[in-house]
């Protein structure tokens, strides 16, 4: 694929990027220096901004990377500078249900297989900051324990970039003293440290510096927090990630520039790519294309909740992708039968879709349906899509980025574009300064269209502990199953009248946020019966095979 990749400092010159801001990784990818943010940041003029969420998926997702994709280059087609802005691939997904994660088709970033495996290393950053930590807690227990550490109270675990259950729950330092306080431990995949979401929303070194400081890592027995600071361990952290912190430059199958940077999921966390990245593409652009992970009460909420409020910016417009598939799966046909003309389930699938406009028409920014075509699309179910999108006060426009690129999204980018001039601004449906069982409610009512928030025992201790240290004024994020606008990943369509159960709340201090989980969400991730590992190969020429 390499012959139809340009060198990737002549997608960064056409955009105003000079060759001494780019630290290369190889010919076609680069990191972007701090020098690139320093001098942008004396530019007056500011790009808009488009998010990019989606309604409830099937399993196999809906193309949403693909139309981000295809929307920033039909962006650039129409004559609009545009640059695409994604997370990184994590290599569990990949090896497990999605496979490659970088668009498909004729809408890829790439180089796509370098992207979807190690990339630049960030996520091996991630990986070994986070581990550090967790090395340098069991060590500080080893050597005496000034700090008073209760073990039975560690909140930092250990992260690997794999789908692995078996690492869920373990137990640590058995075989003697040397080697540690035994003591029952877990793995989550490396997207789900605090340090990948503090990496992501870091204004620059020094504030990665004094969010990695802020990171409760534990509490004394007297409910006291312990902090990476009161380890010593901020500086040899800041100095394993002193790159990860700098976005990528990549390219799209049309060569305009796409901006890669940090990967925290959705369900379990934010769910879109770094701050800096927005930023920066926002400087070079004139609409800054960005994905927010999985539907619009997850990825979308999150985005314009917390991280267009953190970073002090607007969304202009939200496109929400939808498929035919996805909403006869919604309106109750089977997993093998949504190829299949069913006007029946497609009518019922539209109260998924109905929900999914109405979270998003409650941030009064404008909004814009995009209907992702696959070749065994009806002409009937499409129209019949488009013309009762029209009935919800928004337009929809059927799009084709696989097979057609940019070309195929050249009517959606239009409207978008036209969007985005409405002067909106983002109203987010709750106050930071609330108590938490209010922002919880209100997101769960207003997002997920629940009737009851219920609180375990447990969730209830750890919200009286917050508001004693006074974290009570932090956003919320919630994490649930992405696989149903509920927490039961078994409720498709649009549910009612369900309660939405609270089974616990822990901090992320240097991420600005507090987490509730909600039903039964993984930190650490299970593959599945036939992960996608067993159909990816590479030759011995070096042709890879079943990752795209």
């Amino acid at each position: 694929m390499s012959e139809k990749m340009l060198p990737i400092k002549e997608v960064a010159a056409r955009f105003g990027i000079a060759e001494a801001e780019l630290y290369y990784y190889g010919p076609f990818k680069a990191k972007l220096e701090p020098s690139l943010a320093r001098r942008l940041d004396k530019c007056e003029s500011c790009g808009r901004q488009v998010l990019v969420t989606a309604t409830t998926p099937t399993p196999a997702g809906e193309g949403k990377t693909t139309t981000a994709i295809g929307l920033s280059m039909a962006l650039n087609r129409i004559g609009v500078k545009s640059i695409v802005t994604l997370r990184e691939p994590s290599l569990g997904p990949v090896f497990g249900m999605k496979g490659g994660a970088t668009g498909g088709g004729a809408s890829q970033v790439l180089p796509a297989d370098e992207i979807d495996l190690h990339f630049t290393g960030d996520i091996h950053a991630v990986t070994t900051a986070n581990n550090l930590l967790a090395a340098m807690i069991d060590n500080h227990i080893q050597q005496g324990n000034r700090l008073a550490i209760d073990t039975r109270r560690i909140a930092w675990r250990r992260v690997i970039d794999m789908n692995d259950r078996a690492l869920r729950e373990i137990v640590i330092g058995l075989g003697g003293r040397q080697n540690g306080f035994a003591r029952e431990d877990a793995f989550n995949i490396s997207v789900a440290s605090e340090i990948m979401a503090v990496l992501c929303l870091a204004e620059d070194f020094q504030d990665l510096k004094d969010r990695l400081a802020k990171m409760v890592i534990g509490y004394t027995s007297k409910s006291k927090p312990i902090t990476a600071a009161d380890l010593k361990a901020v500086g040899s952290m800041a100095l394993l990630l002193k790159d990860a912190i700098k976005p990528n430059l990549v390219q799209t199958s049309e060569g305009t520039p796409a901006i890669i940077h940090g990967g925290p999921f959705a369900n379990i966390a934010h769910g879109t790519n770094s701050i800096q990245a927005i930023r920066l593409a926002q400087a070079l652009a004139e609409v800054t294309v960005t994905e927010a992970g999985f539907a619009s009460e997850l990825g979308g909420e999150k985005f314009l909740n917390f991280v267009c409020q953190t970073g002090k910016f607007n969304v202009d417009a939200v496109v929400l992708v939808t498929t035919l598939r996805a909403l006869k799966y919604h309106g109750g046909a089977g997993k093998d039968h949504l190829a299949e003309k069913n006007l029946e389930a497609l009518v019922k699938g539209f109260d998924n879709l109905d929900k999914h406009i109405e979270n998003m028409q409650a941030f009064a920014v404008p909004l814009v349906v995009a209907v992702n075509y696959f070749p065994d699309n009806d002409a009937e179910e499409l129209a019949l899509v488009v013309k009762h999108v029209a009935s919800r006060k928004a337009k929809a426009f059927v799009c084709d980025p696989f097979n057609k690129g940019g070309e195929g999204c050249q009517d959606l980018a239009r409207e978008v574009e036209q969007a985005t001039r409405s002067g909106a601004r983002v109203k987010p449906i709750y106050e930071p300064g609330w108590a938490i069982p209010r922002k919880i409610e209100t997101i769960a009512v207003q997002m997920y269209g629940a009737a009851r928030i219920n609180y375990t025992r447990q969730a209830r201790k750890d919200i009286e502990l917050l508001n004693e240290l006074g974290y009570d004024k932090l956003h919320v994020i919630i994490a649930k199953t992405p696989n149903s606008l509920s927490d039961d990943a078994k409720a498709l369509g649009r549910p009612r009248n369900f309660d939405v159960d609270v089974d616990r709340v822990f901090l992320a201090a240097g991420a600005g946020f507090v987490v509730a989980v909600c039903g039964e969400i993984m930190l650490m991730p299970g593959l599945p019966r036939n992960p996608a590992a067993e159909n990816i190969d590479i030759d011995a020429e070096g042709n890879i095979s079943g990752l795209f």
